[in-house]
């Protein structure tokens, strides 16, 4: 445990006001968002400016106190939870919340790490223009969380993750110095990419204090369709079919499987089925215009959904009338983890296969892990266009002690789980990153080459070992 000597010295540096030390208010920023992971903190930091975030690091860097860099604290794999010990502090980017610039005629936004997506969604959509980024998350969801994990969402397969649409980082690096690279350029040739180092690092490089980010036109014109097929085979037939019909105007493709359809018209009051067809598999599309010219994508993805029906790859479909049924379809997609947490204790799953053997994998890997683990039951959604899926394992019906099945069963099912994906050609983490939660996993799994480049640019990087430690390195007895 940190002593008050050391809190003591940071808050003569940053002020008491920005230095929290009681424990009711600490308390809820040391647990994980799905509650898996707990963790103890002496004191939050929360520095309002790059220039406190560099004395602050350095002043850690001094007396080597471990920092854990926090935004909105929604990571899935324990990313952002401090180690039990106590022996980290907490360093809260949640004050550094302003948008410095926003030029709809350069398209970007210079936003700070502790910006929520959301309101950077609002901010854009007053000038015309969007983040094509969305996540359920994103009411609290924090753009230095969102660059750190590399997050995706549901727009990937138009726009990429976020590795795609930052132009430009700012960050703290261990030592406390500021790395400055907000600048958007789009040739620059000096050596390692300093920026794209920092994406996805999960806070064990450096801390990122703001960005420079891709903004697209606004969406002049939108079609939303849900389309009953039947397998994910003519799922990923169906997706192909859009494209050429449609081209890059496909914003959005997912597939579902019915039961989680059926969760979520179980859990989620108000909810229906789109279509009259109850089908094995569910596809949501969105198809979006920014040139008002275009004819509407309803027509467009009407003519696409009928040649579809003819050839045999949909049973039945709809097209969202206007845009209260739109975001009704959506608000299914985004009910799926939150009903399959209502559903009762399960393992979940953020993997990605490529794409041409996604639709085998969401079958094949349920029923084997059905077979091999008697009693539970495993389904999947995902983003088909770009081969992520959310495997999800339930627990046997009636299980009423979730973390004690997870405890028994749950190290042997996900190397079941992770050893398919490996086999399969894919990856065990796809836009949810390591964390601790797979940081063993990795370990296991990873090539020693893969291993060897991690650990050494870490040390590179952070020689003291100071930026949110036990993350996304395996340990020297992991791997």
């Amino acid at each position: 445990m940190i002593g008050q000597d050391v809190i003591a010295r940071f808050t003569a540096l940053l002020g008491e006001k920005r230095v929290v030390t009681d424990a009711d208010d600490i308390a809820p920023w040391v647990s994980d968002w799905r509650g898996r992971y707990h963790g103890a903190a002496a004191a939050i930091l929360q520095p309002e400016s790059t220039g406190q975030v560099a004395a602050a690091v350095r002043l850690a860097a001094d007396l080597g106190v471990p920092l854990v860099p926090q935004g909105g604290n929604t990571s899935m794999v324990g990313g952002a939870t401090p180690p039990a010990d106590g022996s980290a502090l907490i360093l809260s980017l949640r004050r550094m919340n302003h948008i410095r610039n926003l030029s709809p005629h350069d398209n970007l936004a210079v936003c700070e790490a502790g910006v929520i997506l959301s309101n950077l969604h609002d901010a854009a959509a007053a000038v015309g223009r969007r983040f094509p980024l969305s996540l359920g998350a994103k009411g609290s969801a924090t753009i230095g969380g969102l660059i750190s994990t590399n997050a995706g969402g549901t727009q990937v397969l138009r726009h990429g993750t976020m590795r795609a649409l930052v132009e430009g980082i700012e960050a703290v690096l261990p030592d406390g110095g500021i790395f400055h690279g907000l600048d958007a350029l789009k040739k620059d040739n000096r050596g390692y990419d300093i920026k794209q180092l920092l994406i996805g690092a999960e806070g064990t490089l450096g801390i990122v204090t703001a960005a420079a980010l891709r903004l697209v036109p606004a969406i002049a014109a939108r079609a939303v369709g849900w389309i009953g097929v039947s397998s994910p085979a003519d799922a990923l037939a169906l997706l192909r079919l859009c494209e050429a019909h449609l081209g890059d105007s496909v914003e959005g493709f997912e597939v579902i499987a019915d039961d989680g359809l059926g969760h979520v018209l179980s859990h989620v009051p108000g909810t229906r089925c789109p279509i009259a067809t109850r089908t094995p598999w569910h596809v949501l599309v969105e198809v979006d215009h920014g040139d008002p010219r275009d004819p509407t994508p309803a027509d467009r993805l009407e003519s696409a959904l009928a040649d579809a029906l003819e050839q045999g790859l949909a049973v039945d479909a709809a097209i969202a009338a206007n845009e209260t049924q739109a975001e009704a379809f959506w608000r299914i997609r985004e009910s799926l983890s939150e009903s399959e947490r209502a559903q009762g204790p399960a393992l979940q799953y953020d993997i990605s296969v490529p794409v041409a053997r996604m639709p085998a994998f969401m079958i094949e890997a349920a029923a084997a892990a059905e077979r091999a683990f008697p009693g539970t039951t495993a389904s999947s959604f995902g983003h088909l266009g770009d081969g992520n899926v959310h495997f999800h394992v339930r627990a046997p019906r009636g299980t009423t002690d979730g973390p004690a099945w997870i405890a028994a069963e749950g190290q042997a099912i996900n190397s079941f789980v992770h050893d398919a994906v490996v086999a399969a050609g894919g990856s065990i983490s796809a836009e949810h990153g390591i964390g601790q939660m797979k940081r063993a996993e990795l370990g296991r799994l990873s090539s020693p080459a893969r291993l060897h480049a991690l650990r050494a640019v870490k040390a590179a990087f952070d020689p003291q070992g100071i930026m949110n430690p036990d993350k996304l390195i395996p340990r020297p007895e992991e791997g």
